[in-house]
């Protein structure tokens, strides 16, 4: 027992590492995540006594068991046997589908990645591209909402810095949960958004057993009181209009809600930007009629590099107003159904959100050039002024600055855009300006019925 013993010199690292390794995961590891899990406790009570709307436990379950508690719910067990016998397949193969599923879904919100680098990143990355404006916002109506009820915020889709400007203006409320489209399953974005509370979505799953684990887990996190955000139009507008709703998160909700169920309101959301960063490749992917466009690296990578330039350079100056408008909401115990309860809240919802879209700078111009043919600086102050004074009796928030402020800077960043050309009093369209005014027109076209 007390003999020398004589090892190879990569046995006895392998040894080694084998004993590090056990030591790591049997006392280190514990310890170390009990410590960290100690100070995530003490963050998250130190949020909630500062939001308006606390964090639910739902929200703070462990990833692995709000998986297993999904795949052992009773409506998932039963999609798993007729997933099995309609595919002529062993039911543990059809569990192992749904168990992918739900991990493919199931989000791993981290209290520490949202409010102290999702809620900064996005503040900063806000207030450096755009000036950030509330439009309608009736603050006591959302701040009367009842404490014990499900919020989810419905909102018009334009542009991917929809998410990041409404995760700044609401983070004083709460802590969001999004449903995300297969664009941001890349590494390692994927895992960043998992931590920001998102939960990812396949838009075109054609599976039941698919359909049956999204619409269970949506369910649980209404019913365990998650604040959520939704886009109903299903993607982003190709045309600048605000788009019809389509019905498959909003009918996994409705669906599922009876009386005496925590209740559920729906806060309508509306955006509206003087310049949408993608509205070209919006454009194109609209006129080519696919959706799953992605633009040629070497153009983002150009695009990056001319910012930042025109940022060291001082020559940039912002892309304008970014706007985020709050409709009145709908609580679903109290809404009156004729019929089909899905469609009529949809449609309900669109109209409200319709109602308080942001009226912007380069909305009114593009409007006037393209819908009322203004083609000098005179006809187009005349056409926003006729427009501004229209909406007045709306009582919508409107520009702030005089008519020919508003027109001079506008024209200034077509221009820029090589959309328009200036000349003393006359304006002429180039290029694909003509597409583009006419996107930015159409997000508010309904403000102005013919």
């Amino acid at each position: 027992m007390t003999q020398p013993v004589t090892l190879p010199l990569w046995a006895f690292i392998l040894i080694v590492l084998f004993a590090a390794v056990t030591f790591a995961s049997h006392f280190l590891f514990p310890s170390v995540r009990w410590f960290f899990r100690r100070r995530a406790e003490k963050l998250i009570a130190q949020l909630n006594t500062r939001l308006e709307r606390p964090i639910e436990p739902f929200k703070l379950a462990r990833r692995y068991d709000m998986i297993q508690r999904l795949l052992y719910d009773p409506e998932i067990t039963q999609a798993i046997v007729d997933h099995a016998r309609e595919n002529n397949v062993p039911e543990n193969v059809a569990f192992e589908k749904a168990q992918h599923y739900a991990r493919e879904i199931v989000p791993s919100f981290s209290a520490t990645v949202y409010f102290t680098f999702g809620m900064r990143i996005a503040k900063w990355l806000s207030r450096m591209l755009y000036r950030v404006r509330l439009g309608s916002f009736d603050r006591d109506a959302l701040q009367s909402l009842d404490k014990d009820a499900t919020v989810i915020f419905v909102m018009n889709h334009r542009s991917n810095m929809d998410y990041v400007l409404v995760t700044y203006l609401v983070s004083r409320a709460s802590a969001l949960s999004y449903a995300v489209g297969e664009w941001a399953r890349v590494w390692p974005l994927s895992g960043v958004i998992r931590m920001m509370g998102a939960y990812f979505i396949r838009r075109r799953s054609r599976t039941a057993l698919y359909r049956r684990v999204l619409a269970r887990y949506v369910q649980l996190a209404t019913d365990g009181g998650v604040t959520q955000a939704m886009f109903p139009e299903g993607g982003l507008s190709l045309t600048g209009e605000v788009g019809n709703p389509k019905l498959g998160l909003l009918n996994y909700i409705v669906e599922s809600f009876e009386d005496g169920d925590r209740d559920v309101i729906f806060v309508p959301v509306a955006l509206n930007y003087d310049q949408v960063l993608e509205d070209r490749f919006l454009i194109k992917a609209g006129k080519g009629g696919n959706r799953r466009f992605r633009p040629p690296l070497w153009t983002v990578i150009s695009s990056v590099s001319t910012y930042f330039w025109r940022r060291l350079t001082g020559q940039f100056k912002g892309f304008g107003t970014a706007s985020v408008a709050f409709g009145a909401p709908l609580t679903l115990s109290k809404f009156d159904v004729q019929s089909d309860l899905t469609s009529e809240v949809a449609q309900e919802l669109m109209s409200r959100i319709r109602a308080v879209v942001p009226v912007l700078a380069a909305p009114l111009v593009a409007r006037a050039i393209v819908v009322e043919g203004a083609t000098s600086i005179s006809d187009l102050e005349a056409s926003v002024g006729r427009m501004l004074d229209g909406l007045k009796e709306k009582r919508m928030p409107l520009p702030k600055r005089n008519v020919a402020a508003i027109v001079d800077e506008t024209l200034g960043r077509f221009v820029l855009r090589n959309l328009l050309e200036r000349d003393a009093d006359e304006v002429r369209v180039k290029g694909d300006g003509a597409d583009l005014l006419g996107y930015y027109a159409n997000s508010i076209k309904h403000h102005f019925p013919s």
